[in-house]
């Protein structure tokens, strides 16, 4: 198996006091779509922040791609999608994307044609012209998910990447997801929605700030007997403390 990520002994502690994450050992399969699973608080986005360099963690304790996590030579290789928006809101979605895409390194035209294609991606087409701050929320999800496909990066980090979005809509990015592993780029996303975990190739459970387990979907549900994910989760995870 090629490893994405590897994490070795990672623990975090936010703000001096609050244990984050607790001794995460890791190795993260290329090329497949991982599932960072759990409650609200229970770590995920300090992990994923911590995989992408966005904190301060000791040195070698997380590889990505080969490269110790937030070296510069991973700016165009790994691309992170936050909960929050992260575009501009008084500029239009074209103008958004030319933006990203030239400081990503593309000249005006492979600019240009990069527009076309990720918003094709996402299906925002026919909303090129209008100002972010006039979009739904689940239309300025997908203006986020656009910019983060571009430069076609090898691992793709995305903390919640289709909450607030109708069926239809999750139904057609995981389409997407698909499609991209198929292609050999590598995603981790986030989510609280164990109906989201069944669409995963790869799980990684988490609760408290530690893994609690990490399998596939089929595996998780064989090792524990359960009907569903959620149910084998809430097996894993023990009564509340």
């Amino acid at each position: 198996m090629n490893t994405a990520v590897k994490i070795l002994n990672l623990s975090v502690t936010l703000g001096g006091e609050v244990q984050a994450l607790k001794n995460v050992n890791l190795e993260l399969p290329t090329g497949k779509s991982i599932g960072f699973i759990g409650p609200s608080g229970a770590g995920k986005t300090t992990l994923i922040r911590s995989i992408v360099g966005r904190l301060k963690v000791p040195q070698d304790s997380i590889i990505v791609l080969g490269k110790s996590a937030g070296s510069p030579e991973l700016r165009t290789r790994v691309t992170y999608m936050t909960q929050e928006l992260s575009v501009y809101a008084d500029l239009t979605v074209d103008e958004n994307i030319l933006y990203f895409a030239k400081m990503n390194g593309h000249s005006h035209s492979r600019a240009k044609q990069t527009l076309q294609e990720v918003l094709a991606e996402v299906d925002l087409s026919d909303k090129a012209g209008s100002l972010v701050s006039n979009l739904s929320g689940g239309q300025k999800q997908r203006v986020s998910l656009a910019i983060a496909l571009i430069g076609a990066p090898e691992l793709m980090v995305l903390d919640e990447p289709t909450v607030g979005l109708d069926p239809v809509l999750r139904d057609r990015l995981w389409k997407l997801f698909r499609k991209l592993t198929e292609q050999g780029t590598t995603l981790i996303i986030s989510s609280h929605s164990m109906d989201e975990a069944r669409r995963c190739d790869d799980l990684v459970l988490v609760r408290n700030g530690s893994v609690i387990a990490h399998s596939s979907p089929a595996e998780l549900l064989k090792q524990t007997g359960a009907k569903d994910v959620e149910q084998a989760f809430l097996q894993l995870a023990g009564d509340p403390e």
